[in-house]
């Protein structure tokens, strides 16, 4: 495999193993996909609502028999597997930041599709996302050769990634039975905070799950080890704990508030976990981990002003910034970029999309 001899070339940056390339690719199409489904499963719900005079957001399931609808859900569904794909052939420091591109599909497409519009701002967060993931696609670690899954456990077992994973479990459990009944529905740190620190755990058992399928699809079968098993039931753990506080925060507080600390929390976390427990930056050179550093805080911040201008441009004046919207999109939180630009009776058709967008 390409990413075998790897560890050396990571310090000069420029050349990228076969399994990186394999890897980015998959995630850059992973965002094609996921940013096009939110755009298509939208106008699946407009579609249904006019054709049945119920929207979704008041109870309405027409939907399910809107062939449009199935057509979205199955291109997210093709994103998250190649985006699942993707972590079994390069580092999360590389693949966890690009997701960021989905947002600029949604963007484009909700701007040419939708007539939702772009502004200059938008534009500006769309150039930085780019500059950004360019910059850490040319500095990026290569990936390292596994050939079994034991390896992996190795990696998940060495003292300095249990003490991190000891830790986001102390906090979490802090934060679930101390923090979240007191503080839970006024302070949107809570809810963020705990699916950030299970989202960087749900990745590293993605990562670990992949690469064990991988190798058995090609000939070594892992599935016979315990630890393959175990990593599936910490992914299903961690994605549903997930899940059901992202749910609580969105449900809770503004996206605008909610989008860009989540995203910036989880791929933060997310880096910090594969960097201790895969030793992504053993082998690179300090100008190498600085310019990926450089190009993660410039992917961040394009993100977090594509979320605040798109979703401060939807709040209605009147309203206070913490105002509940109760709406719900899938744990990377691409689908912020559709906004509320029609008139007020099709408030709840978006906000059922955002529903949807979570399964």
């Amino acid at each position: 495999m390409g990413g075998g001899g790897g560890g050396g070339d990571g310090a000069s940056g420029p050349e990228l193993s076969t399994d990186n390339v394999k890897g980015i690719v998959l995630a850059l199409l992973s965002s094609g996909f996921i940013g096009a489904s939110f755009i298509i499963k939208k106008k699946g719900l407009r579609r249904a609502a006019v054709a049945s005079g119920v929207r979704a957001g008041v109870g309405g399931y027409s939907y399910l028999m809107e062939p449009l609808w199935w057509v979205g859900m199955i291109t997210m569904i093709v994103g998250e597997v190649a985006n699942f794909v993707a972590y079994a052939f390069a580092p999360a420091v590389l693949v966890t930041p690009l997701g960021a591109l989905s947002i600029i599909v949604s963007a484009v497409l909700a701007h040419f599709i939708l007539n939702e519009r772009l502004h200059a701002l938008g534009v500006l967060g769309c150039v930085m996302c780019i500059a950004g993931s360019v910059v850490i696609v040319i500095h990026a670690p290569q990936e390292q050769e596994i050939t079994s899954v034991r390896e992996i456990w190795n990696m998940a077992t060495q003292p300095a990634f249990l003490l991190y994973v000891a830790s986001v479990i102390v906090i979490v459990f802090v934060l679930v039975f101390y923090f979240s009944p007191l503080y839970g529905q006024s302070n949107v740190l809570i809810y963020t905070a705990i699916c950030s620190l299970m989202g960087s755990l749900s990745v590293m058992s993605v990562k670990a799950l992949g690469t064990s399928l991988k190798l058995t699809f090609e000939g070594t079968n892992q599935l016979i080890y315990p630890e393959t098993w175990f990593f599936m039931l910490v992914v299903a753990t961690c994605v549903l704990t997930q899940m059901n506080y992202l749910n609580k925060a969105l449900d809770t507080f503004n996206t605008a508030i909610v989008s860009p600390i989540y995203y910036v929390m989880f791929t933060t976390l997310t880096i910090l976990a594969s960097v201790i427990m895969f030793k992504d930056w053993s082998d690179q050179s300090p100008g190498s981990i600085i310019s990926e550093i450089c190009g993660l805080i410039v992917v961040l911040s394009g993100t977090i002003l594509l979320h605040v201008t798109k979703d401060y441009e939807r709040i209605p004046q009147s309203r206070s910034v913490y105002a509940p919207l109760s709406p719900s999109l899938t744990t990377r939180l691409n689908g912020e970029l559709l906004k509320h630009v029609e008139d007020e009776s099709n408030s709840d058709e978006e906000k059922a999309l955002r529903r949807q967008e979570m399964y």
